[in-house]
C-alpha cells in the first residue's frame, strides 16, 4: 500500500479484541478519516435499536421494515448519486448497501474502516490494506465485561452471539470466512500488545 496515494485500511476485528481503538488510532497516526459501523450507527440513531439487535436481525433471513427503505434512500443519496432511488432494503441487499456506502466514502478520501465484511467489500480496490484484529478468548471476555460493566458469564454469551452472527452474515452472501487469515494483508494477534503497539506494527508494514 503507497500512503502518499489516496488508500483504504480495512480493520476487521474479533468484538472484545481492542481492534477498533487500533482502527481509530490508525487513522489519527495517518490524519484521515475513520468509518466504523456507519450503517449500523445510522440505523441505531434513527430507530433506536441497539447493536446488538441489529447484529442479530442482519444474521437472520427476514426482511427489513419498509420504513427502512425510504430512510436509506436519503441516506444513500447524500453519499452516491448513482444510488438507486428504487432500492428495497431487505435482508438479501443489507451487504450490497453497506458496501456501497462504504466504497462512497473511500472514492472520497484515503479513510480507515472498521468492519466484519470490509476486507470482502475493498478486495480489489486499488491501493488498500486489509488487517484482522484478533485476541485470545479470555482476554476478550475481561475487556468486553470491564468496558460494558457486566459479568464474565454475560460478557462470555454476548461474544459467543456476535461471532457467529457476524460469521452467519458473512457466509450468506459468499463462500468466505472471516476466520480465514487468506483474507488479509496483515493479522495481528492483541495477547500481550496494547493498541499503540498495534498501530507500530502496522504502520511499519505499510513502509
Amino acid at each position: 500500500m503507497n500512503k502518499s496515494e489516496k488508500f483504504v485500511i480495512t480493520i476487521n476485528r474479533e468484538l472484545g479484541s481492542g481492534g477498533r481503538t487500533v482502527g481509530r488510532k490508525l487513522a489519527e497516526r495517518l490524519q484521515v478519516k475513520f468509518y466504523d459501523k456507519v450503517l449500523m450507527e445510522s440505523l441505531t440513531q434513527k430507530y433506536k435499536l441497539t447493536i446488538n439487535e441489529i447484529e442479530r436481525i442482519k444474521a437472520q433471513k427476514l426482511s427489513w421494515w419498509d420504513e427502512f427503505n425510504h430512510f436509506y434512500k436519503g441516506f444513500l443519496a447524500n453519499f452516491t448519486p448513482s444510488a438507486d432511488p428504487e432500492l428495497k432494503l431487505t435482508s438479501t441487499n443489507v451487504f450490497e448497501t453497506e458496501r456501497r456506502i462504504l466504497e462512497a466514502l473511500a472514492r472520497q478520501e484515503s479513510c480507515v474502516v472498521a468492519g466484519r465484511s470490509t476486507f470482502l467489500m475493498f478486495k480489489e480496490w486499488p491501493n488498500h490494506l486489509n488487517v484482522f484484529i484478533q485476541a485470545p478468548l479470555l482476554n476478550r471476555i475481561d475487556r468486553l465485561a470491564r468496558k460494558r460493566g457486566i459479568t464474565t458469564e454475560e460478557a462470555l454469551h454476548i461474544l459467543e452471539e456476535v461471532d457467529e452472527s457476524r460469521e452467519s452474515y458473512l457466509q450468506k452472501y459468499t463462500d468466505k470466512s472471516r476466520y480465514d487469515t487468506r483474507n488479509y494483508d496483515l493479522v495481528i494477534n492483541m495477547a500481550d500488545m496494547t493498541e499503540d503497539e498495534a498501530v507500530d506494527v502496522i504502520m511499519a508494514y505499510i513502509r
